[in-house]
């Protein structure tokens, strides 16, 4: 067997995974990885959006004879421990996924009970798009007529 090739994935932008099962663009990824690789990470919460998402990654690494690596991490999947850890840090990054996305929530409520947070306000006036129809125009001469897109005023006619 030759010099194990390393794969660097420092940007997360670039190797983000989405937890959408069957996205072409991750599964790409997997495809170059072949047996005796290493793929490199900055940090495991970098690489997936929950526990579930993470094993099947890893599952996924592990199926191409590879393995990952954490560079801020002690996680190196070759290992038992570096597995198990690998674990313990997923469901931590889980946990602290869930709760930012609790307090958001409440500060968004809190918000709209106070009155401050409305939403973007329409950008499409239904009544004149109602009242254009109702004189006998067309889907695509109100949008012309008003500057907007005919899918948005088909959107407002069916509402």
């Amino acid at each position: 067997m030759g010099p194990r090739r390393r794969f660097s994935a420092l940007r997360s932008a670039d190797w983000r995974w989405s937890g959408c099962p069957g996205r072409a663009a991750d599964a790409s990824r997997l495809l170059f990885l072949r047996k005796g690789d290493v793929l490199t990470v900055t940090r495991i919460d970098r690489l997936a959006r929950s526990i579930g998402d993470l094993q099947d990654i890893v599952r996924a690494v592990k199926a191409k004879g590879a393995s990952l690596k954490a560079i801020e991490q002690p996680i190196d999947t070759s290992t038992a421990a570096g597995k198990a850890f690998l674990d313990m840090l997923g469901v931590f990054a889980e946990f602290e996924t869930n709760l930012r996305k609790e307090r958001q929530m409440e500060g968004i409520a809190k918000a709209k009970a106070a009155g401050v947070y409305k939403g973007r306000p329409p950008s499409v006036d239904s009544a004149k798009v109602a009242e254009l129809k109702a004189q006998g125009f067309g889907p695509s001469q109100i949008a012309r007529k008003l500057g907007i897109g005919r899918a948005s005023v088909y959107r407002v006619l069916a509402g």
